[in-house]
């Protein structure tokens, strides 16, 4: 009984870690894409976050299979409880991606070379780190080394946050007319989505950090 409820769960981590891993892959090509603005790259990126929504659907399935018929307690509830909620923060942040990518499509012709490199490719860099942090804590088990990498995943999380706040004012400063406003206020709502998957990442890093330690859901 007890192996088969561990068999059904690592299979199920497993499906978390691809779909992850999918996620970090297209926000790794958006990364490379945002330089030169290359358009097959955006369309790369999209392709590896295709049918995130009936993926995360199976998964959640196969979670309530478990709990119907193995009823877990503990430390195992926590564990199946966070990875119920991260298929939901998974679908989220794949929704930002592809929110991102046609946003940044839209606009990145218009913006100067200098906005990219100085702002939107640091964003971008963070925002890829702290979802590769975030993947990685699926496959650990010891409780300091998931604090060690939450920590992690929370600098980046914050640098997004900084970097959004500088090219807002920066943006700003720069719009001389209303063609320029409506042009930088495309480029702000298309990397406020970057921001929000890193949001998404210190979302499941806390779940995580809840499943392998425990206490209460963190914010």
């Amino acid at each position: 009984m007890i192996q088969n409820f561990q068999t059904n769960l690592d299979d199920i981590k497993g499906k978390l870690i691809q779909l992850g891993l999918g996620l970090v892959e297209a926000n790794e090509l958006i990364l490379s894409a945002l330089g030169d603005c290359d358009a097959t790259k955006f369309t790369e990126a999209r392709s590896k976050i295709k049918n995130v929504n009936s993926k995360t659907d199976d998964i959640d399935n196969a979670i309530i299979k478990v709990l119907a018929l193995y009823t877990p307690e503990a430390r195992d509830l926590r564990q199946v409880i966070a990875y119920l909620k991260i298929t939901n923060e998974l679908a989220r942040a794949s929704s930002n991606t592809r929110s991102f990518i046609r946003g940044f499509v839209g606009v990145c012709k218009d913006v100067d070379t200098k906005t990219i490199t100085e702002y939107a490719v640091p964003m971008q860099t963070s925002t890829v780190a702290a979802l590769k942090s975030t993947i990685s804590m699926l496959s650990c088990d010891d409780d300091d080394e998931i604090q060690d990498v939450y920590n992690d995943v929370l600098i980046e999380e914050n640098k997004t946050d900084d970097l959004y706040e500088m090219v807002e004012r920066n943006l700003t400063l720069q719009a001389k007319d209303s063609s320029d406003f409506e042009k930088f206020h495309k480029m702000l709502r298309a990397l406020r989505k970057s921001g929000k998957i890193a949001a998404r990442s210190i979302s499941i890093a806390n779940l995580l950090v809840y499943a392998k330690v425990g206490g209460n859901f963190r914010n």
